[in-house]
């Protein structure tokens, strides 16, 4: 079973003009054997609480290319240190890893259709390195692709968020305030969507790092970023 291939970002290597981008919406086959092996690896770990969570390690290739985002049993993985997602058909991921209270060291390279993370990852206060496939990243220095156009008064299907990503007070279609941030973690800078309950939260967020958009923001082809190649 070949990955998917991801579209999203051919304007940065055919030199045409940008147009809007869009959040992967795939919904995971909560039925298919590839998801229960999942959900049966993570509950491996937390039992015999695993340093290490590599679950391409342990599934046949065809099966962890069915799997487009984690369980939010994630949570339960107290003890792991190294979470190890390379070469994943991942989309997502949900806003639990931020309960990943150990995590140190997180590489999801070559994950090319994983273009953002949860604002929640900034949580894990332990994780220190990280190697991701910036390349793939909304707003990557070195071709800055659009972040996707965010909304009004919807709860996207795409992250599905309940609680605040800040406060963790409940969120729903009536005060949800979604902003994209780029934020460093570990050893890059990151797209981080955040579901807040409200402009105080937002008011809440850390400073941007140096060039990078310097505020949080709603997305849209109409968001002017730094120039490419800017550093």
């Amino acid at each position: 079973m070949s990955r998917p291939y991801c579209k999203c970002f051919e304007a940065q290597y055919s030199g045409s003009k940008w147009s809007k981008t869009k959040l992967h919406t795939e919904q995971q086959d909560t039925e298919c054997d590839a998801w229960k092996r999942l959900l049966e690896l993570v509950e491996i770990a937390a039992a015999e609480k695993h340093k290490v969570f590599a679950p391409e390690c342990e599934m046949e290739p065809e099966d962890w290319h069915q799997i487009v985002t984690l369980p939010k049993t994630i949570s339960k993985l107290k003890s792991v240190k190294r979470l190890l997602l390379y070469g994943s058909n991942l989309v997502r991921i949900p806003p639990e890893i931020g309960e990943m209270t150990n995590l140190k060291e997180f590489d999801p390279y070559t994950s090319y259709r994983l273009h953002w993370f949860p604002y929640e990852i900034t949580r894990c206060k332990k994780l220190k390195d990280s190697t991701v496939s910036t390349r793939a990243l909304y707003g990557n220095f070195k071709y800055r692709p659009p972040f996707p156009k965010l909304p009004v008064g919807v709860v996207p299907e795409a992250s599905s968020p309940t609680k605040c990503s800040v406060c963790d007070a409940s969120v729903n279609a009536s005060n949800l305030h979604q902003v994209w941030i780029s934020l460093r973690v570990a050893t890059d800078v990151l797209p981080l969507l955040v579901n807040a309950c409200s402009q105080g939260c937002i008011d809440k967020l850390p400073h941007p790092p140096k060039r990078y958009i310097q505020k949080p923001h709603r997305g849209g082809l109409n968001i002017q970023q730094p120039p490419k190649d800017y550093l």
